[in-house]
């Protein structure tokens, strides 16, 4: 859970103890944290929470089994699937690491850290080597822009 959501949950507690409605908790959320504010409905529901007795703003445990997926046996799998090919997508590293896209995608940009940069997943940070090597290209290139616009014949259309 963020901080602001936490912030915004105490602030609706607050409200809800100096007697304030749904709708005016709502007007000043709003007011105050403008497009971050909670939906409507959200803050009803914490609203009717707090007016009811509650007195936690985190939410509860819930049952269910914990997510395994992300262990380092997959992280491994899942650098190695993407070292051998960097052009797959999110979807098929998923279906060759039996591992759901969810977790893929948390595994490349959390434990991997690494973005997608068109098609392919890329390392955020790029070496001194790869850098110059940019460099090199992108000089190759302005040289041969010159040669080409020396070829290009313009006409006065009058």
């Amino acid at each position: 859970m963020s901080e602001l959501e936490l912030e915004l949950r105490t602030n609706i507690k607050f409200l809800v103890k100096l007697g304030k409605g749904g709708n005016e908790i709502r007007d000043m959320l709003v007011q105050v944290y403008r497009d971050k504010a909670m939906k409507k409905t959200a803050v009803y529901r914490w609203v009717k929470r707090f007016a009811e007795g509650r007195e936690s703003v985190t939410d509860e445990e819930r049952s269910g089994r914990p997510a395994t997926s992300r262990t380092e046996e997959n992280i491994a799998n899942i650098r190695q699937i993407v070292r051998d090919n960097r052009l797959l997508t999110v979807r098929s590293i998923a279906e060759q690491g039996n591992v759901d896209r969810e977790t893929v995608r948390k595994i490349l940009t959390d434990d991997l850290d690494m973005r997608k940069g068109c098609a392919k997943m890329v390392p955020k940070e790029i070496t001194e080597e790869q850098k110059q090597r940019r460099v090199t290209i992108c000089q190759d290139l302005l040289e041969r822009q010159d040669n080409i616009l020396s070829r290009v014949v313009t006409v006065d259309e009058t």
